[in-house]
């Protein structure tokens, strides 16, 4: 699997992932990044291990199936999102955890040789009522492969630290 993404496009957040706290996390904001290419080894290692059914393991026996042929797991599908995800969207500095995700939805099979790339889209940031150097940051999720068609949408929910106040004794 390659991993060296980038940004889509020129819409990026003002802030690196180094440097990004809750405050940057504006509803309405629409980011793209990738992308990552999945080949049939990837798709045949990850089966092996964590999702060892026919369609996923077994090119062979995966013409016969539903699909027509050998498909990613669709937890594999979440893995490389993740990876977008992580590279160049959820705060390398303020991210403190993740209470889950909702509507998970695998739309379309991911095949060897698709690539992939994430679109992200700010749907909600409030501060916390329990602790106010934080807030929850729902975020809506595509992935889409190299015809634009959509493999997997989902929201996801973080928690994510606020900008630390600036001392101002320290200017």
């Amino acid at each position: 699997m390659e991993a060296a993404t980038t940004a889509l496009g020129d819409a990026d957040f003002a802030a690196p992932v180094e440097d990004r706290w809750f405050e940057d996390y504006v509803p309405g904001e629409v980011y793209a990044y990738g992308s990552i290419t999945v080949t049939e080894e990837e798709i045949l290692r990850f089966a092996g291990e964590f999702d060892p059914q026919s369609i996923h393991t077994d090119p062979r026996a995966a013409t016969e199936g539903p699909f027509g042929g050998l498909i990613a797991s669709g937890w594999h599908t979440c893995g490389i999102m993740m990876r977008l995800y992580a590279d160049h969207y959820v705060s390398a500095v303020a991210s403190l955890a993740s209470p889950g995700i909702d509507e998970l939805r695998w739309v379309r099979p991911v095949r060897p040789g698709d690539t992939l790339s994430l679109r992200t889209t700010v749907k909600e940031a409030r501060l916390s009522r329990s602790k106010p150097d934080r807030g929850v940051v729902r975020t809506a999720i595509e992935v889409f492969d190299q015809h634009g068609d959509t493999v997997l949408t989902m929201t996801a929910i973080n928690i994510l630290r606020s900008r630390p106040a600036v001392d101002a004794s320290r200017r």
